[in-house]
C-alpha cells in the first residue's frame, strides 16, 4: 500500500515498480490509492484491485469528482446553478437534482445530501474502471488514459 502522504509521483514509481514483480496470474492489488489519476497510471502498470475511502469520504465532505476535474460542492458559486454535478453522468443524483439542491442538502446537514454525493461519487468510479475495462480489452487504453487525464486536467481530447 501507499499513498499516506506520498506524492503522486512517489505512488506511480512505487507502483510500477513492485507491479512487475507480483505473479502475473494473480490479482495485483494497491492498498489506499484513490485519485481517479492515481488509478489510471496504476492501471497503466498492471495493477488490478484498488481500495480507497476517497470516493466515499470526499463525498461526504462536499467533494464532487467529475469527468472535468472535482467540484466542491460548498461554493458559492453553485448556489443557483440549475446544471447536474455532471453533464454526462447517468447517477440518480445527476439525473434528478441540481447542483444549488445538493449544495443546500450539504450545507443544511440533510443526510441525502451526503447521499446523493456518495451515489455520485460511486458512479463516476463504476464507470472510470468500466471505461478502463473495455479499453483494455480493446488495445486501447493508452488513448482511454491520455483523454480521460485531458478532460480532467481542462485539456481539449487529442
Amino acid at each position: 500500500g501507499v499513498s499516506v502522504g506520498e506524492a503522486p509521483e512517489a505512488i506511480a514509481r512505487i507502483a510500477g515498480h513492485t507491479a512487475c514483480l507480483l505473479p502475473e496470474d494473480r490479482p495485483r492489488y494497491l492498498m489506499g490509492v484513490g485519485r481517479p489519476e492515481d488509478l489510471l497510471e496504476a492501471i497503466a502498470v498492471g495493477v488490478d484491485l484498488f481500495d480507497c475511502v476517497m470516493p466515499t469520504r470526499n463525498a461526504r465532505n462536499g467533494t464532487l469528482f467529475t469527468r472535468s476535474g472535482r467540484i466542491n460542492i460548498k461554493r458559492r458559486e453553485f448556489a443557483i446553478d440549475p446544471r447536474p454535478v455532471d453533464e454526462s453522468c447517468r447517477c440518480e443524483a445527476c439525473r434528478r437534482f441540481s447542483r444549488a439542491y445538493l449544495r443546500h442538502l450539504f450545507l443544511c446537514g440533510e443526510i441525502l445530501g451526503a447521499r446523493l454525493n456518495t451515489l455520485h461519487n460511486l458512479t463516476f468510479y463504476l464507470e472510470l474502471m468500466r471505461g478502463a475495462r473495455e479499453a483494455i480489452a480493446e488495445g486501447a487504453y493508452g488513448d482511454f488514459a491520455a483523454r480521460v487525464l485531458a478532460a480532467r486536467a481542462g485539456e481539449a481530447p487529442t
